[in-house]
């Protein structure tokens, strides 16, 4: 008997735990696919715009934000994606 209840308890722990990886969708239930991480260095333009893989991002001073279309509606890429340096053409850093 104290082998079923050790048993049951596992079992709920191991089921709590599971159900604390899934992360809900915000959009309507509707996977959010992230682009590519940024490169590491970063050379932007006078408008402020980078792409990559079919991706534009839009750099605003103080945060990054990305679309398909270059003048689509855009959303904020997570900091984990952002670059370590960002330079304007032209800098001889």
């Amino acid at each position: 008997m104290k082998s079923l209840s050790r048993l049951v308890l596992i079992s709920l722990f191991v089921v709590f735990m599971l159900t604390a990886c899934i992360v809900p969708s915000r959009h309507g239930g509707v996977d959010v696919l992230l682009p590519p991480p940024l490169p590491m260095v970063i050379d932007l333009g006078p408008d402020r715009y980078y792409h990559q893989n079919g991706y534009n991002y839009y750099y605003q001073g103080d945060r990054w934000q990305y679309s398909k279309d270059r003048d689509g509606s855009r959303s904020d890429l997570p900091r984990s994606h952002w670059p370590r340096e960002i330079r304007q053409r032209g800098d001889r850093r």
